[in-house]
């Protein structure tokens, strides 16, 4: 049962990353003018929570700009660290 949650916490995670990826393609593919493309402001209303989140955790020094950045490898890193937990909890893990 833990083991399916923290899957699916592991899928909402692997999600939200794949949104940044897909925000920043979409401003480099936008060339400047990201902020008129309507799919680059769905993605950035889709990340809000957890760049908002990342930005409540990071020092003030961190510029606005790179705090997407910053929330895409903490993502990365939860995801990894759940990839290593998950078969542990399910007892999978060989010994």
């Amino acid at each position: 049962m833990l083991a399916q949650v923290l899957g699916t916490v592991q899928a909402v995670i692997l999600f939200a990353a794949m949104l940044l990826v897909g925000q920043l393609l979409v401003r480099v593919l936008s060339f400047g003018r990201h902020e008129a493309n309507a799919v680059y402001r769905f993605f950035r209303f889709l990340t809000s929570p957890v760049v908002k989140a990342t930005r409540a955790i990071t020092p003030a020094k961190v510029a606005d700009r790179h705090v997407p950045l910053v929330a895409f490898f903490l993502l990365f890193w939860l995801f990894f660290a759940l990839a290593v937990a998950i078969p542990k909890v399910a007892g999978v893990v060989p010994r």
